[in-house]
C-alpha cells in the first residue's frame, strides 16, 4: 500500500470536489481539515478485497463534510438562538441602562422600515422563520440571510457608538 503522504497528494483534488459540491463557503480551512482526516481514516480502513480505494475514500471524505456541516449548523443555531435572546431583551426589557437603551433607540432609527418590521416579528413576536418567509413571500434561507445582514448591520452601528456593547 502507498505511503500516506502519497495518497494525500494524489486524493487533494477529491477533497475540493466534495467541497464544491457541498457549497462551502466559509471555514475552508475546517473543511479541508475535516476530509484530511477522513482520507486517513479511510486510508486505515481500507480493505483492497472489497472493491477500489477512491469510491471508498469519497464517500468517506464526503461523509466526513456532511458531519462537519451539521456540527456548524447546530452551533451557528445555538448562538443565533443566544444572540436572539440578548436583542430580544433589549428590546423588550427596561431594566437596560438608559445609555443602551438611546443607543438602540438611535440605531433603529437608522434602520428602514421593512428592516424594522423584520425585528419586530423575529424578536418581539417572535414569529418563526418559516411564517416570516411567508409573510415576506420569500423562502427561510432568504429570510435568514436578511436577519443575518441586519444583526450585522446593527453590530457594526452600535459598534461604531460604542465599541463594549455588543448585541
Amino acid at each position: 500500500m502507498e505511503r500516506f503522504e502519497d495518497v494525500l497528494e494524489n486524493y487533494k483534488p477529491m477533497i475540493s470536489a466534495c467541497m464544491r459540491k457541498l457549497n462551502i463557503y466559509k471555514n475552508f480551512d475546517t473543511f479541508k481539515q475535516a476530509g484530511f482526516i477522513a482520507l486517513w481514516k479511510a486510508w486505515l480502513k481500507y480493505d483492497a478485497s472489497k472493491g477500489d480505494f477512491a469510491p471508498f475514500a469519497y464517500r468517506t471524505i464526503y461523509g466526513a463534510m456532511l458531519d462537519e456541516l451539521k456540527i456548524e449548523r447546530l452551533n451557528e443555531e445555538r448562538f443565533q438562538v443566544i444572540e436572539d435572546e440578548q436583542l430580544s431583551n433589549l428590546l423588550e426589557n427596561d431594566q437596560n441602562s438608559i445609555f443602551e437603551a438611546e443607543q438602540l433607540s438611535n440605531t433603529l432609527k437608522q434602520l428602514s422600515l421593512e428592516e424594522r418590521e423584520l425585528l419586530f416579528w423575529l424578536f418581539v413576536e417572535e414569529a418563526s422563520l418559516k411564517q416570516i418567509a411567508i409573510r415576506y413571500g420569500i423562502t427561510i434561507s432568504g429570510i435568514k440571510k436578511r436577519r443575518e445582514r441586519l444583526l450585522c448591520k446593527m453590530r457594526q452601528m452600535m459598534g461604531n457608538e460604542n465599541n463594549n456593547f455588543d448585541i
